[in-house]
């Protein structure tokens, strides 16, 4: 298979990163969009070591429109226009609703909501100009399908729930140009967001106790969901859009009562 270009957005850490190296080991080549420099541009350099036919680090804050046209205009010029996207940047502030700053609550929206949008429309943009097929992927969460025991994650549980939404409605949009949209549903992974709002002292209790309440036993490492948006970045399933592959280690399957 000739190589394509894959765009990434939070590809500085992560899945993100699991996806940007897997796609380099395929070939690819790999645009990585993070709002750390640095770190995306040294995961760009580990893709070219594992095999990337190219690899470019952007800085990218994917809530600036502007941010993003740029980033994707680069990445275009660099390679060709992408085959595949992965929607993936996002942040986890926590919160109950009734004391959540406004601030906050739109730092929330404007990155996992706003900017998911903004990266999918100067994709699409680009796709639809080559008239290039493939397939987009975006990050949902479990909870945009249940809540968290733990509470107090309004906020991206109401992102999450609303990008599954959009990727339903984009999949039916763009299915006619031959451009699958998808979404992951990775569960609890060993990530710098998974622990984000957990204090440093009781990570090690915490990750313990979610081990023993995850049917299969431990926490996904970063490369676990990845190899699921590898799948559905590849022609393996091309007859796959407007779903959801939860990638969960059976969160969703089990029932929280204890009967």
């Amino acid at each position: 298979m000739s190589a394509r270009t894959i765009v990434i957005t939070g590809g500085g850490a992560g899945i993100g990163r699991g996806v940007a190296l897997l796609c380099a080991e395929r070939g690819d080549h790999v645009a990585v969009l993070d709002k750390n420099a640095e770190a995306a541009r040294e995961t760009a350099a580990d893709a070219l070591a594992r095999g990337a036919g190219g690899a470019l680090g952007v800085r990218c804050d994917v809530s600036d429109e502007g941010q993003v046209e740029r980033a994707f205009a680069e990445a275009c010029g660099r390679f060709v226009a992408p085959y595949g996207i992965f929607a993936n940047a996002g942040i986890d502030l926590g919160g109950l609703v009734h004391e959540l700053p406004m601030e906050t609550w739109r730092r929330v929206i404007d990155t996992n909501l706003t900017g998911v949008f903004l990266t999918c429309k100067h994709g699409l943009r680009h796709m639809l100009s080559a008239k290039t097929p493939g397939s987009i992927v975006c990050s949902s969460s479990p909870t945009g399908f249940v809540a968290l025991a733990a509470g107090a994650s309004g906020a991206y549980s109401a992102t999450k729930g609303a990008i599954s939404s959009l990727v339903r409605c984009m999949a039916i949009d763009y299915a006619r140009y031959g451009i699958r949209v998808n979404a992951v549903v990775p569960g609890a992974t060993e990530t710098q967001l998974m622990w984000q709002n957990v204090a440093a002292g009781e990570i090690a209790r915490m990750r313990e106790q979610l081990s023993q309440e995850i049917p299969l036993g431990r926490l996904a490492q970063p490369d676990d969901p990845a190899r699921a948006v590898v799948w559905l970045l590849s022609e393996e399933s091309a007859y796959v859009t407007g779903s959801h592959l939860v990638c969960d280690g059976g969160i969703l399957a089990k029932a929280s009562i204890s009967v």
